[in-house]
């Protein structure tokens, strides 16, 4: 959510601020803006929406500045105009903010009382006028900000820049991640190493509670308690190429049909696929035997992969497993037995709840094990062992690739576990790897229905709900297939395990609602069929994806059928992915929505 660029330079540094923002527009936002110091005086440029709209103002009155800091918002606090954009700017500084001050209220209170006038309906202003009254007592930019952090409550990221001091940027981080960027005779500020990575590839991440001065030749660094703090310099692997959409017309699109390439490297990582065994590249931090309970903490899609992973997991490692979305597992206080195994997982390693809940966790003396897609975010740093995900920078809001590599991961980490547990034989590992072996191809095969897909989403256009049906590892995939026509196409839908069509939702069911039965050839399948007869009989409008077996079985007049390649059951989840993600995706780009960077939403979700 939202994005942090500064810059300190040797040329103007408005247009490169504004490149680099580009690589943070996969986070979602819904206005920007940037501040440079012109003669020593801080002077703006702000516009709703896209950047294009900043580009035009920049164009029309360009900045010439060589410091500089800009912003892409996603809004909180007030709404989405140029008057509520970052920078926001008090008497002698200027502020972006990624997250939220909780306590911004009193603090607005506070400095009203003392005669501050208020602009804008964001609980960032806060900000800039609480370091602006320092600064009026006599204190220095950084004792100022110094003074300000301890008074601020939340998660937040924060970037300065003061009017009269032309080689320093402040900034400072607390639950939402910043980075310096180290370059030569020039220093930048970015929320990841991806925004920073034309200028640099010498990274710094503050750690939480940290604040930084930057000015063009050094970086001092400060932690909670305001002492010196030595914080290491990496070199990071991030393309200093900006990522494109190649020959598709979405972002969304390209991260689909990646997923055989990137579902393929991911479990070559994991795989021995010559002796057909789980080859982790990590040490477990528990011994598996002595795994009692295993705790999965997520988010959105990435709780949707752990509810798959729990399937596997009991039944590969024979262990039982609670899985939690975070923002309710922080605060439930759940007990948690000493040294078990905590696993969470995230696609940018920031996700604010499930980072709290890491922190829960560790209190409680868990082990944990991170699933992430970015080796270098918060989760991974905090964790006693990280399982990267190799689905590189994804850029669509929806999460596609990410999900994917997600369960590929999960998938041989249950394996790995129940051979570390005696519960499955070499024989039976043997055969669960050469499925996964097979995944891709399966993948790639899946892609050849798009053009039939594409055609159901016409229909699929022209409804106000949407039901998705599934039992199994496929009702974890029903809530997905969901989730993604809400967040892209903004038409309800809800996902239901089938079994449970007869305790509620089949109440819904008339010949206008579309009912999407995801069925694969399992243990399930049986059960499934008697659904999908049920719906039939009260004249839903049924589109099947599934093999043909599931479809003669069914034996009733479809709507649609999706005729997926026949494969075994287990790991069906990582193909039949494909079609539900591409039947949400087609849906949307029928009805003109903007696929990559739906309303209201942000990629990387780092306040609660």
């Amino acid at each position: 959510m939202c994005g942090i660029v500064g810059i300190l330079g040797r040329e103007p540094v408005a247009r490169h601020i504004v490149e680099s923002l580009k690589r943070l527009e996969y986070r979602g936002y819904d206005s920007a803006g940037v501040a440079t110091l012109e003669g020593g005086v801080i002077t703006r440029r702000r516009a709703e929406g896209k950047l294009r709209n900043l580009e035009a103002r920049l164009a029309e009155a360009p900045l010439a500045g060589l410091a500089g800091i800009g912003h892409t918002r996603w809004a909180t606090h007030g709404k989405p105009t140029e008057v509520n954009a970052h920078p926001h700017a008090s008497d002698g500084l200027a502020v972006v903010h990624n997250g939220i001050i909780e306590n911004f209220r009193e603090l607005r209170a506070e400095l009203t009382a003392k005669g501050q006038t208020f602009t804008t309906e964001t609980d960032t202003e806060v900000v800039a006028h609480l370091v602006g009254d320092f600064l009026r007592q006599g204190l220095s930019p950084r004792e100022a900000v110094a003074a300000t952090l301890p008074r601020l409550k939340g998660a937040f990221a924060l970037a300065f820049l003061f009017e009269g001091h032309d080689d320093l940027l402040i900034g400072a981080r607390q639950g939402a991640p910043l980075a310096v960027g180290h370059g030569e005779g020039e220093m930048y500020l970015g929320s990841d190493a991806l925004a920073l990575a034309p200028f640099t590839d010498t990274i710094t991440y503050l750690e939480d509670g940290d604040w930084v001065a930057l000015t063009r030749d050094s970086a001092e660094f400060r932690d909670v308690a305001g002492r010196l703090a030595n914080r290491p310099r990496i070199k990071t692997q991030a393309s200093a190429f900006l990522v494109d959409k190649g020959n598709h017309r979405h972002f969304m699109a390209k991260e689909i049909h990646e997923q055989p390439e990137v579902v393929g490297r991911t479990l070559a990582h994991y795989l021995d696929m010559s002796a057909g065994r789980v080859r982790l590249p990590f040490d477990l931090p528990v011994d598996p035997a002595a795994i009692d309970r295993i705790s999965i903490v997520a988010c959105g899609t990435a709780y949707l992969a752990g509810l798959t992973a729990k399937y596997w997991l009991e039944r590969f490692a024979r262990l039982p497993v609670e899985i939690d979305v975070a923002s309710e597992f922080r605060y439930r206080e759940a007990p948690m037995s000493r040294d078990g195994l905590t696993v969470v997982i995230s696609q940018s390693g920031e996700t604010a709840d499930t980072l709290a809940s890491l922190r829960y966790a560790k209190g409680q003396g868990q082990k944990t094990l991170a699933v992430v897609n970015v080796a270098t975010s918060t989760i991974a740093r905090e964790c006693d062992v990280v399982a990267p995900t190799l689905a590189g920078p994804e850029i669509g809001v929806a999460s596609t690739k990410a999900f994917t590599c997600q369960l590929a991961v999960l998938a041989s980490l249950a394996i790995a576990i129940g051979r570390g547990r005696g519960a499955i034989a070499p024989e039976t590992e043997a055969r669960l790897v050469g499925d996964l072996i097979g995944v891709p191809g399966l993948m790639a095969e899946a892609m050849k229905r798009e053009s039939q897909i594409a055609s159901l989403s016409h229909h699929l256009s022209r409804a106000s709900d949407v039901l998705y049906l599934g039992r199994g590892t496929a009702f974890p995939l029903a809530l997905e297939g969901a989730l993604k026509l809400k967040e892209i196409s903004y038409i309800h839908a809800e996902g239901y395990a089938a079994g449970e069509l007869k305790h509620g939702p089949i109440a819904l069911i008339d010949e206008n609602m579309p009912v999407i039965v995801i069925a694969p050839s399992d243990q399930w399948l049986e059960k499934t069929v008697s659904n999908v007869q049920e719906v039939a009989a009260r004249g839903g409008r049924i589109v099947l994806i599934g093999d043909r077996k599931a479809a003669d079985e069914a034996a009733v007049t479809l709507d649609g059928f999706v005729a997926m390649p026949d494969m075994a059951p287990e790991f069906a989840p990582m193909v039949y992915a494909v079609p539900v993600q591409m039947l949400a995706y087609h849906t949307a780009v029928t009805m003109g929505k903007d696929v990559d960077q739906p309303r209201n939403l942000a990629k990387s979700v780092t306040v609660e």
